[in-house]
């Protein structure tokens, strides 16, 4: 056991932890943050995604002491209004179904127009790659990605 200090969503906490404890559980079990959700287990689907240092990542297999110094953002510090241009998106472009994959997939199309503001449908393609979504929402999931860029869809 070790105590860590993480940032998270933009408050300090300290948590009591093994150094090896997925951040996926450090959120969900000793922050409470339950809006990332769990999927796999071994980075394949996605769901687990946040940001770390501004970059997606996979908490479910994110030890904690990888942490470091490095905020971490979960779909809970996105907006706390739902504000974000990509929540907004999602929702006017009626992305969800079941809705399970969409923490992690939001948290993704964030990182991505984060870094790349005008992102090509083949920009989209490879940074939501490792996001499944069983319902297959996956052209309304980029046509909102455009749509919070600002644009209509672009091929790439």
């Amino acid at each position: 056991m070790a105590r860590f200090t993480l940032r998270v969503n933009g408050s300090s906490h300290q948590v009591d932890a093994p150094p090896d404890m997925p951040l996926l559980w450090v959120l969900r079990d000793l922050l409470g943050l339950t809006g990332t959700k769990y999927g796999c287990g071994v980075s394949q689907c996605g769901a687990c995604t946040v940001h770390m240092g501004g970059n997606a990542v996979r908490s479910c297999v994110t030890p904690v002491s990888a942490v470091g110094r490095a905020e971490v953002v979960t779909i809970e510090g996105l907006s706390a209004d739902g504000s974000h241009s990509v929540q907004k998106a999602w929702v006017e472009e009626e992305v969800p179904q079941c809705g399970y994959c969409q923490p992690g997939q939001i948290m993704s199309a964030a990182a991505l127009l984060a870094r790349t503001s005008s992102p090509t449908d083949d920009d989209i393609d490879q940074a939501m790659s490792g996001n499944l979504c069983r319902c297959g929402t996956y052209d309304r999931i980029r046509k909102a990605i455009h749509r919070a860029a600002g644009g209509a869809a672009r091929e790439g």
